[in-house]
């Protein structure tokens, strides 16, 4: 069994036009068409037996409307293999009687991304919804580190999380990339805080730009290494580290294929690909 903890999908009526935006955005190319129907393709082609989809809130006025389609969604794909968290957006006035909807509706945790959404991650507006979120028993998957679709846009560094959940208290927390995309360097001090979880997304090879775009330099599309890659899981532990492509940004057949080619060893694998997911989704 493998759980991809670290998916994407639109609405069909919206999707060709949302990837075509983060894909010029990016500066780089999608492995699928960000369609259910393309991640469920992409699921058979990998292996992968469940995948966990992540909205993004860019603005306020979309919790709400987005929560409820991530539990008519869950509802509709839970058979093949999909689920869905909600989402939350550090502006919303009405936070905390949404995060107890959310967990009312049965939705095992919220997506954050304090890039897209504006604000740095230890500002109290975050810090108030982690907390809550960790009462109510609710997941957190953050946005962690650099964005490819925002250069040097600063709002959520290792340090940055470490703030947060010094002020917010145990909730349990994903930090996403490796705790910290293109700031690996600096997420040791992520490690000691042992709710904190790190998933794989988007964080080993290479970036693969558009065609014909001169965007990016040699250097600048390399990713970690394998070694680099067995350091990390090292650091936190296998038990803390969860297997995510950032599809359809990757290739879930090609994330999983670089994580066994990665050096680590099986046991590892064994977690990274599923135990830690099934314990922490309780499933």
């Amino acid at each position: 069994m493998i759980i991809d903890f670290h998916t994407h999908s639109f609405p069909d009526k919206v999707a060709e036009k949302a990837m075509k935006n983060l894909s010029e955005a990016s500066h780089s190319v999608a492995f699928a068409d960000g369609t259910v129907q393309g991640i469920i393709n992409s699921m058979k082609e990998g292996g992968i037996t469940r995948s966990v989809i992540l909205p993004v809130a860019t603005k306020a006025s979309s919790v709400t409307g987005m929560n409820d389609y991530a539990h008519s969604f869950n509802k509709q794909y839970e058979k093949q293999g999909l689920l869905s968290f909600g989402c939350m957006h550090p502006e919303f006035e009405g936070w905390k009687a949404e995060l107890d909807r959310i967990a009312q509706m049965g939705l095992k945790g919220i997506k954050i991304h304090p890039v897209y959404q504006g604000v740095n991650q230890d500002d109290v507006r975050f810090v108030r919804i982690l907390e809550r979120a960790g009462e109510l028993g609710l997941i957190v998957v953050s946005h962690a580190g650099l964005d490819i679709g925002f250069p040097g846009e600063i709002k959520s560094t290792p340090a940055m999380i470490v703030n947060a959940i010094k002020q917010a208290g145990p909730v349990k927390f994903v930090a996403a990339h490796m705790g910290g995309w293109k700031l690996w360097n600096e997420v040791g001090c992520l490690a000691e805080y042992t709710s904190i979880y790190i998933d794989t997304a988007f964080s080993l090879g290479s970036i693969i730009p558009r065609e014909n775009d001169d965007y990016y330099l040699g250097a600048d599309t390399k990713m970690l290494n394998g070694k680099q890659f067995c350091d990390i899981v090292h650091l936190f532990g296998a038990d803390r580290v969860l297997f995510g492509s950032d599809s359809p940004w990757d290739s879930q057949k090609q994330a999983v294929e670089r994580i066994r080619q990665s050096g680590i060893a099986q046991y590892e694998a064994d977690k990274i690909f599923c135990r830690n997911a099934c314990r922490l989704l309780n499933i």
